[in-house]
């Protein structure tokens, strides 16, 4: 005997499908309409718009009984969540300044992953050129043989571009590493960066910004060779086959160095100086279970410490707004490639997040495709009138 419906009879059985889908969904449903579920604890507040970020002078939404934000001379600054990536405060945090050596966070997500440390390189004279005039420098000398590891202690404590150019050459050559380097920064959505030198010498056209910067210091935690080398105060740097010297952090909040107050639990990461773009940081600190990331570029007041100065007491509001403030916006979530490599020093602060998103999608998937099966199986389905047998 063949079955016949009628196309009414279809329609309700797509109705049925789509009824279906919506029960097992609830939440995704939901979180695709911008609502979030309510969390453990009570409603949590709307998310800011975006845009916030965008827009010029100081951003931050405080509750009742939080501190005013201090007042900070940079052109442009941002205070941050590690674990959560909201931002808690902002400055021009989009504004597009030059970055100096602070660019060699992303220079780091980018190249190191592919360079084992233990690796030996002799240097050849053709891996130094193009150093710009003024550059700092570790001390690589052509014809020496030297660790991976070596050589990127040399970048993050001494900021040496000699040893960029080194590690860049490996990589596949000084414009490719560019290349790579602006490939990665779309890849984070890190859109305000434009990378001409990797190394973060001045160059025409090369530029970043806090937002920007603070993503790549966030990610590059995730990284244990990364967040290792950032937080690691002074080293030693090869001199010859048999000797070496020391070397220091120039990172001031970390070492101390000239007369500057390290901050209690600072984990690194990365400052910067050049004439055209002024001082610059990338700092994070941990205390108590929590993990802020801070931008200051270009303070305009206070002399040569003061990008360390107006970074610890942005840090100090940060730790004392835990709770106390709304965000204006976020860094986004990690990229899902960097999960696998949690440093164990900020593996707490930097959770795997989202981690039901997938599962929830699936399911919605799984449903719809199930839901328009049945549809098409019952239009398919012959068309006649009752059985008069």
């Amino acid at each position: 005997m063949i079955i016949g419906l009628s196309s009414r009879v279809a329609a309700s059985a797509g109705a049925l499908c789509v009824a279906g889908l919506l029960a097992l969904t609830p939440a995704a449903v939901a979180d695709a309409g911008g609502t979030e579920p309510t969390p453990p604890g009570g409603p949590r507040a709307a998310a800011p718009h975006p845009s916030l970020l965008y827009r010029p002078g100081t951003q931050v939404r405080l509750r009742a009984g939080a501190s005013r934000v201090p007042a900070v001379s940079a052109l442009s600054w941002l205070v941050a969540d590690a674990r959560t990536g909201e931002v808690l405060a902002a400055h021009n945090a989009h504004r597009r300044l030059p970055p100096a050596s602070t660019l060699k966070t992303l220079f780091a997500l980018t190249v190191l992953p592919g360079l084992p440390a233990g690796v030996r390189h002799t240097v050849s004279e053709r891996e130094l050129r193009g150093i710009g005039a003024g550059s700092s420098l570790v001390g690589v000398t052509e014809g020496r043989s030297y660790r991976v590891a070596d050589l990127w202690r040399g970048v993050f404590l001494n900021s040496g571009n000699d040893a960029v150019h080194v590690l860049a050459e490996l990589n596949g050559g000084w414009r490719l590493t560019a290349e790579r380097m602006q490939a990665k920064a779309r890849s984070l959505g890190a859109l305000d960066t434009h990378v001409v030198s990797p190394d973060g010498y001045d160059a025409p056209g090369q530029v970043s910004s806090a937002y920007d910067l603070a993503v790549f210091g966030r990610v590059g935690l995730r990284n244990p060779d990364f967040a290792r080398y950032c937080a690691t105060v002074e080293a030693t740097f090869p001199s010859d086959g048999t000797s070496s010297y020391p070397i220091l952090n120039t990172n001031r909040l970390l070492s101390g160095a000239k007369g500057v107050k390290p901050y209690r639990g600072l984990i690194g990461i990365k400052n910067g100086y050049t004439s055209k773009a002024g001082s610059t940081l990338v700092a994070a600190a941990r205390r108590d279970g929590r993990t802020l990331v801070v931008t200051v570029m270009n303070p305009q007041e206070g002399g040569g410490s003061a990008v360390y100065e107006e970074a610890r007491s942005l840090l100090d509001w940060g730790f004392r707004s835990a709770g106390r403030v709304e965000a204006v916006g976020s860094l986004g979530p990690p990229p899902t490639s960097t999960r696998p490599t949690v440093a164990p020093a900020v593996a707490a602060a930097v959770p795997e997040e989202h981690g039901s998103a997938w599962t929830e999608a699936g399911l919605i998937a799984g449903a719809a495709g199930t839901g328009a099966a049945v549809v098409v199986l019952v239009l398919r389905l012959p068309v006649r009138g009752p059985d008069r047998s």
